[in-house]
């Protein structure tokens, strides 16, 4: 499971096995035992949260949006092989 990127307590990251078929361009999140999944196209939306707050699920929103089209090209990168 790749580590995307680190920021402010986050890792953001994929799973290798992103299921058959594979699901769309989408980063997972880890902050402390609060996670994530956010759906990146075509604008990112969090779909499955928990254990982290608003502020904190903001403050994961932010970062993505921030760098979105980096995370899709990580996405591509990754998956094209």
């Amino acid at each position: 499971m790749p580590t995307v990127r680190t920021e402010r307590g986050c890792r953001f990251f994929f799973y290798s096995d992103e299921g058959s078929p594979r699901e769309p361009r989408h980063v997972h999140v880890a902050r402390g035992a609060g996670t994530a999944k956010v759906w990146l196209d075509p604008e990112p939306v969090a779909d499955r949260t928990s254990g982290l707050s608003a502020r904190e699920l903001q403050q994961v929103m932010r970062i993505i949006m921030d760098h979105a089209e980096d995370f899709r090209r990580a996405w591509d990168e990754h998956f094209r092989s």
